[in-house]
């Protein structure tokens, strides 16, 4: 059994968290600055690609023409991780499979406009994240190699969770047969019940 090692950042002491089965690959991160569309804002940035295996890299100029320049921003690792095959099947269903690059505004002087943050092929997570206002969400259309590996973890990994019919108050009625014991059915056997007493309403 393989053992993913996940570090979480958390001030003052490292974490080191063990997933079974998890699996991962270096990704690079291609962000492209061109001139912007607004008086507002005198460049537009924006994630166009990514680079299965590439080597480490820092903001590296991949190409500049015509004032339009992309850098080679950064690589990080695309982890994949059983709990999470339910969010990669649903992006494996959409018409254009992508990873989810997480770009947040650098505070500090810097050549670097932004800090990567993450890269995840779960949707699910980029929400979150898209949800805290506090990072930009880049989408990016998934190499024929990335994908074709997320499509291995998943039929290797995911189990659909079997559909439980339930009623409005969560309790489940798969189990009913023929309306026995549902009160919204009527049955044959009501006709023996004791009648139910009604009391009247005195209108005032």
């Amino acid at each position: 059994m393989h053992f993913h090692r996940h570090r979480l950042a958390i001030p003052g002491e490292a974490l080191i968290l063990s997933f079974p089965n998890a699996q991962s690959i270096e990704v690079g991160v291609v962000i492209r600055k061109s001139p912007g569309v607004t008086r507002w804002a005198k460049w537009a940035w924006q994630a166009v690609a990514v680079l299965p295996g590439a080597a480490q890299a820092s903001w590296k100029v991949l190409r500049s023409e015509n004032e339009v320049t992309d850098y080679h921003a950064a690589t990080l690792k695309v982890d994949l991780f059983v709990s999470d095959t339910e969010a990669y099947a649903h992006e494996m269903q959409t018409r254009t499979p992508s990873l989810y690059v997480i770009l947040r505004e650098t505070t500090e002087p810097s050549e670097a406009p932004f800090d990567v943050v993450v890269i995840t092929a779960s949707p699910y997570e980029a929400q979150d994240y898209a949800d805290s206002g506090e990072e930009i969400v880049e989408k990016v259309a998934m190499p024929p190699s990335v994908l074709e590996w997320i499509r291995e973890f998943v039929a290797l990994h995911h189990e659909e969770e079997p559909f439980v019919k339930r009623r409005r108050n969560n309790n489940r009625v798969d189990q009913i047969e023929n309306g026995i014991g549902d009160p919204r059915v009527v049955q044959p056997s009501d006709v023996y019940r004791a009648p139910v007493r009604q009391t009247k309403r005195v209108l005032s």
